[in-house]
């Protein structure tokens, strides 16, 4: 199959919709709708026979912590519009009443499939040897070592409660998970209602002992309802049920804030008794004590999930055992670029002899944390700064600018405070670095910063070089070794000097009058995007080759979509890669005939954002204009959040972003859906024992170019040639 098959393979042809009305909110698709299509093609990977068994169970898991994110932020929100009587549609027409019937009907749907699906893994666990048991499989012997693991490692921990007017009912925070009991005592026969919270400082899944080769574990709440005498003595219990709490969880911030860090930490606080949006419980419960809960709660039947198997599926991922490596993905070590390798792991000297993109996590992360700790510890490096939105606990990144800050050198750190469901661990980032006589930022109170910037300024004969670092996904060790990003390091100086500026402006708040690469939001990235893709228009208007790639998370903003629609009827050919949410209806006569949408979901989450343009050369063409981003095509990073659009001029690393990265994932079939007019994701058949392209594995194989050492030139495949 050649380079112009894979492309057009999973295409079809332009469909004709003459219900649709192209110039009204038709023309869009629903964001929720959107999302939860991606989370039910998570779901289906689950169910992908291509996939290690553990590694389905993984995305399980996965999808089932994303549909709890996506109530807690999404659906709390849409809720709060609804019961305040705002009937404002979004772009699609839909108002929040509307969207939330058509939410709830199409998520009680997907829970009913997850646990489907579940059924399902577990037997085919069990066929390799892991078992998860209920209490009636247990053993004598197990039950003796259970008991010794309640006394020694549980019972200290819990908190039973009974429910009467001497005990006020118990909060539940978000994610909360507890057994509601219907006790009764011995001697008299007298009622008890009671609670017991399912402490989450302990493991969801208690393992048991078991021969060599096989895993056998219990549920928490199994282990806790054999031991309801210890708990409860002098009384047997009646009936039981699980629930699981899920509450709002944005955050509302005063805007006239004095001290933005205590704001934040009092608005976390508020987050943590924000009301409940989902209750969702096991079958059977008695209806007398369900009814106590869902008051208690303050919760109707709408909000309320029936659920026939397991609560809180998102606990999964503890059974995704590294003891079974034949029932995961393959061991896959990312490299060390040649380039860096043949510098002696100098990342500066490396950087200085060309520009270099490195394409994560394919190419390791630790040479992101190597140019930092080179600068740390380099005598003539004077300065660095530092954006961090999100990062891991124990960052060797933060570790880096402390060490800088330490030893006299100027560090500054912008650090984003409003990173969802980070904001406390960014305080105490933010804390640790102040201690260490960094300057800490915080940006703007109306703004995310977004933008993924680091800078390190060092003197070099009588000059002072930047070393710069763009980057399109966090600086977080721990989620790079499974999101797809980019990491361009450059020391051109017009880089380096709009970096600066665009630290300036976090720091004191004035826009940059001019930049010489970059366009940023809120100001200046969607004014060029729109204007970037009007050109291309153009280019098809007057009869040259034109050509759109571009790769995101998500796509909504309402302006670049229509804007889209307007470069299909001039003629440009337009390929999107979109992993999550995608407003945009591809494949209509006559409005979008020339966009074709897919999604790839695999092994590695697709976080990369990049857009290219043939630049009246077609695609691909070394006169494209090629650029990587930190943000997404939606409204909230165009107009809400500081973000960064990064033109590539270095004719190899534009080569490595078209040729290899773009031209990979457009040629993908293994791991890709195909967006249909009507918002749907269908994966295109696959034949047993054919070959289908997986451009993460390509990516496993095969080097980037930018990376290439004096060794490695020349080796690098290209997916397609770069025209003269």
């Amino acid at each position: 199959m050649t380079q112009a098959d894979f492309l057009a393979a999973d295409f079809p042809a332009a469909t004709d919709m003459p219900d649709l009305d192209a110039s009204g909110p038709g023309r869009f698709f629903n964001r929720e709708l959107s999302w939860l299509g991606f989370n039910w093609r998570v779901v289906e990977e689950a169910e992908n026979p291509r996939v290690p068994l553990l590694e389905r169970l993984r995305f399980l898991s996965i999808s089932a912590a994303n549909l709890d994110e996506f109530y807690t932020v999404r659906v709390a929100g849409l809720r709060e519009l609804a019961h305040a009587g705002n009937t404002t549609p979004a772009a699609d027409g839909l108002s929040p009443a509307e969207q939330l019937t058509l939410i709830n009907d199409n998520a009680r749907s997907l829970l009913e499939t997850q646990q489907r699906v579940l059924v399902t893994l577990l037997k085919e666990m069990e066929a390799e040897n892991i078992c998860v048991l209920r209490g009636p499989d247990l053993t004598p012997e197990d039950r003796r070592y259970l008991e010794e693991v309640f006394l020694t490692q549980v019972f200290a921990v819990l908190s039973p409660l009974a429910i009467d007017p001497a005990h006020p009912f118990p909060f539940i925070p978000n994610t909360g998970y507890a057994l509601a009991l219907q006790l009764e005592r011995i001697k008299d026969k007298r009622p008890l209602q009671a609670l017991l919270p399912i402490p989450a400082q302990i493991e969801r899944f208690v393992a048991l002992p078991a021969p060599d080769g096989h895993h056998r574990f219990l549920p928490l709440e199994e282990l806790l309802l054999l031991n309801i005498g210890s708990l409860f003595p002098g009384y047997k219990l009646k009936a039981h049920f699980e629930f699981r709490v899920l509450r709002d969880s944005d955050l509302e911030v005063e805007e006239e804030a004095e001290d933005l860090v205590r704001e934040f930490e009092v608005a976390l606080k508020r987050r943590r008794r924000g009301e409940v949006v989902r209750l969702t419980h096991s079958a059977g419960a008695p209806k007398a004590l369900k009814s106590v809960i869902m008051e208690e709660l303050d919760v109707g039947p709408e909000e309320v999930i029936e659920i026939n198997g397991m609560i809180g599926a998102a606990d999964l991922k503890e059974l995704v055992l590294d003891a079974r490596p034949d029932l995961l993905w393959p061991n896959f070590t990312p490299r060390v670029p040649e380039r860096v390798t043949d510098h002696d792991g100098d990342m500066l000297a490396a950087i200085r002899s060309k520009d270099m993109l490195l394409h994560h996590p394919y190419e390791t992360f630790d040479m992101v944390i190597r140019f930092l700790q080179q600068a740390a510890r380099d005598p003539q490096v004077v300065a660095i700064k530092q954006t961090l939105y999100r990062t891991s606990r124990d960052s060797p990144i933060v570790e880096a600018l402390c060490e800088a800050a330490e030893d006299g050198k100027s560090v500054t750190a912008l650090v984003e405070l409003k990173a969802r469901f980070d904001e406390a661990a960014n305080i105490r980032q933010s804390r640790r670095l102040e201690r260490a006589g960094a300057h800490v930022v915080y940006g703007f109170l109306d703004l995310k910063t977004h933008a993924k910037i680091s800078t390190i300024v060092r003197r070099e004969g009588n000059q002072l070089v930047t070393y710069t670092h763009y980057g399109t996904g966090n600086y977080h060790p721990i989620t790079a070794r499974i999101y797809t990003d980019l990491s361009l390091f450059t020391s051109d100086p017009n880089l380096g000097r709009d970096a600066t500026k665009v630290f300036n402006y976090l720091s004191g708040y004035a826009q940059p009058d001019s930049l010489s690469n970059l366009a940023i939001s809120p100001t200046t990235l969607k004014p060029r995007l729109l204007e970037l893709i009007a050109a291309e228009a153009q280019h098809a208007l007057d009869g040259k080759p034109a050509a759109i790639w571009a790769k995101m998370n998500s796509l909504i903003d309402s302006e670049v979509i229509d804007a889209l629609y307007a470069a299909s009827q001039a003629g440009v050919a337009i390929s999107l890669v979109i992993r999550g949410i995608c407003g945009l209806r591809p494949g209509i006569k006559g409005l979008s005939d020339n966009i074709r949408v897919k999604s790839i979901v695999g092994r590695f989450l697709e976080h990369s954002r990049i857009v290219c343009f043939g630049n009246g050369h077609g695609l691909p063409h070394k006169k494209s204009r090629v650029f990587i981003s930190s943000a997404d095509w939606m409204g909230r990073n165009l107009n809400r959040r500081v973000e960064t659009l990064v033109e590539i001029e270095n004719a190899t690393v534009k080569a490595q972003i078209v040729s290899q990265i773009m031209a990979a994932n457009l040629a993908d079939v293994a791991q890709s859906w195909v967006m249909g007019p009507d918002g749907t994701f269908t994966r295109p058949p696959l034949e047993e024992g054919t070959f289908a392209f997986n451009c993460h594995r390509f990516f496993m194989e095969n080097p980037s170019l930018s990376g290439r050492g004096s060794a490695g030139a020349g080796d690098v495949p290209k997916l397609t040639h770069t025209e003269d």
